[in-house]
């Protein structure tokens, strides 16, 4: 993970854009072509956090749990909440989690035939926190890139990846090249393959005699909205399913593209012995059916992978 030492705008304003008691809907950006865009209102449809159960049926597949290393009874799982569905949330009741990687995580423990013991950790402290022994597994919609790779394992469960979002009344209708956002203000979350990305390739702005774009990254999820709706931001890069579901439960916001497809997985420690297990069990929820059913809860039928991979090279973009 590209976990950025540089400076980071942090708000931490109140923030009604609430789809329900505990969930902040935080993955689009606002803007217009010429970043002069006003601060319009976007509001949120109200709707309730999926909650339909796909996992307590879900039985142990001996074959499967025979990869695991033995005694492995119980492991501690990291999980990075904060984001709007499919991310995991908080349910009403202050303690409950809910979304599409805690459904894949709690499934693959019931295939494997052992216990979780879940925490809540920051999106930016998961990864380092494997290498440290912390935790011996995190979900946190974890993109699998070579930069990471060196470091973590992954095994996938989904694909996913990088796209913009922006306000309806913004003159971009896609984004195929970073140029296009030169001279803008683009918010996405700290320590993600976005922020990595976007940094990385700022000076195509300054290389092509433009203005570079500008970065602007929030650990505060509800931080982004409020940096759209107060007119700082011009633009926002996140998940491909976030943005789709932010947008389809928001009035005055658009989905601009995907821009770049990644594979999403459990990440563990370099070197695990846990990886052969779960990529067994994450196959055998494909084949029973329980996969279809915890995407389509949440709505992500179309990032569905045929066959779980262990640490697979990433694709590039052409």
């Amino acid at each position: 993970m590209r976990t950025s030492t540089r400076a980071r705008n942090r708000v931490f304003t109140s923030f009604a854009l609430i789809t329900s008691a505990t969930l902040f809907l935080t993955a689009c950006g606002s803007g217009s072509g010429d970043s002069t865009g006003s601060a319009a209102g976007v509001a949120a449809k109200s709707d309730a956090i999926p909650t339909t159960d796909v996992v307590s049926a879900v039985k142990k597949d001996a074959a499967a749990a025979e990869l695991l290393p033995s005694g492995t009874t119980r492991l501690s799982l990291a999980v990075s909440v904060g984001g709007q569905p499919p991310g995991t949330s908080i349910l009403d009741d202050g303690k409950t989690l809910a979304g599409q990687d805690v459904d894949f995580a709690n499934a693959v423990a019931k295939v494997l035939g052992i216990k979780l013991k879940t925490e809540q950790a920051s999106f930016e402290a998961i990864l380092p926190a494997l290498g440290s022994g912390k935790y011996d597994l995190g979900v946190g919609n974890f993109g699998v890139t070579d930069e990471r790779r060196r470091t973590i394992d992954f095994v996938t469960y989904i694909n996913d990846g990088q796209g913009f979002a922006t306000r309806k009344d913004s003159k971009l209708s896609k984004v195929t090249d970073l140029t296009q956002l030169c001279g803008l203000n683009i918010a996405t979350g700290a320590g993600t393959t976005f922020e990595a990305t976007l940094e990385d390739s700022k000076h195509l702005c300054t290389d092509a005699g433009k203005k570079a774009y500008e970065v602007q990254t929030y650990s505060e999820q509800g931080a982004i909205w409020s940096s759209l709706q107060q007119g700082r931001s011009d633009i926002v890069m996140s998940t491909i399913n976030g943005l789709r579901y932010a947008v389809a439960h928001q009035d005055g916001v658009k989905f601009l593209n995907e821009f770049h497809r990644l594979d999403v997985g459990f990440a563990f420690k370099k070197g695990t012995k846990l990886a052969p297990a779960f990529r067994a069990a994450v196959n055998d929820l494909i084949e029973d059916g329980t996969y279809a059913r915890i995407l389509k809860k949440w709505g992500t039928t179309g990032s569905a992978i045929t066959k779980s991979q262990i640490s697979p090279p990433e694709v590039k973009t052409p």
